[in-house]
């Protein structure tokens, strides 16, 4: 099996025999989305997350994207962050730049890191604001059924417990609908201090991609996928429901081996 495409109530799930398929396959859907972004918009305003996400993203770096894609018209974002410094082995941000953005031709007054010199509530604060300043100047759009931003690709993995960028299991965090990104000090996994995307920023996006990889996250996959009844744990990865947008899994065989009704053939 190379790639199998199923399409079931929790979006297109993509399942790539390994790795490197399936990193090929997510720089293309990235590509894609940039270009027709671009073409539409004149920009490409995407938001990223931590973990193996950006190795994940490693074909970009390479050809024929890195000559193909029009990185001048990006606008990085990040849909959580860990409140440490920018060169912190922690931050998200660093793990960006060293793997992804100092490898292409981005252009630095497009990439909109978090205020790293102040406290989880104000760097929260600080970054809805500079979101909203580019709400007003339309280099993010804005959803048409409320006032959020509509990131055009929102790329989140997923944690074994479920969790997607800092919103945990039974997190109060999950229960935010007021504000765009908000903050929590108490995280399950250190470190504790970080700013996230709230569920109604995440779900008004144009396009969400969740990239999920290896055995670990198996049976959280099953949970957030599988219809499978009332007595379901209730995952983050499963309040992920775009209003208007895309939502498609790209999952490895491992990631995807716990799902319903898929059989694998060696």
């Amino acid at each position: 099996m190379d790639v199998s495409d199923v399409n079931n109530d929790r979006g297109k799930l993509r399942i790539l025999e390994n790795l490197d398929e399936l990193r090929t396959e997510l720089a293309d859907y990235i590509a894609e989305l940039s270009e027709a972004a671009v073409k539409e918009r004149g920009v490409f305003a995407i938001a990223l997350s931590g973990g193996s996400l950006i190795d994940l993203m490693g074909k970009l770096c390479e050809a024929p994207y890195d000559k193909t894609v029009d990185w001048s018209k990006w606008y990085i974002f990040w849909a959580d962050e860990r409140v440490v410094a920018k060169n912190h082995s922690d931050s998200n941000y660093k793990l960006a730049k060293d793997g992804l953005l100092s490898k292409v031709p981005i252009v630095p007054s497009h990439v909109h890191s978090i205020n790293d010199s102040v406290s989880a509530e104000e760097a929260a604060d600080d970054y809805t604001f500079v979101i909203r300043q580019l709400v007003k100047t339309r280099m993010v759009s804005v959803s048409d059924i409320s006032d959020c931003p509509k990131f055009d690709l929102i790329l989140l993995g997923m944690g074994p417990d479920g969790h997607i960028a800092s919103l945990f299991p039974n997190h109060s965090a999950l229960d935010e609908t007021n504000e765009w990104v908000t903050f929590i000090i108490d995280s399950p996994k250190p470190p504790p201090e970080r700013i996230t995307f709230t569920l109604p920023v995440i779900n008004s996006a144009s396009n969400v991609a969740m990239v999920v990889t290896g055995e670990s996250k198996g049976e959280a996959v099953h949970w957030a996928i599988d219809n499978i009844g009332h007595h379901r744990p209730l995952l983050p990865a499963r309040l992920v429901q775009p209003t208007k947008g895309k939502l498609i899994w790209f999952l490895d065989k491992l990631a995807a081996s716990k799902l319903d009704g898929l059989q694998f053939s060696e």
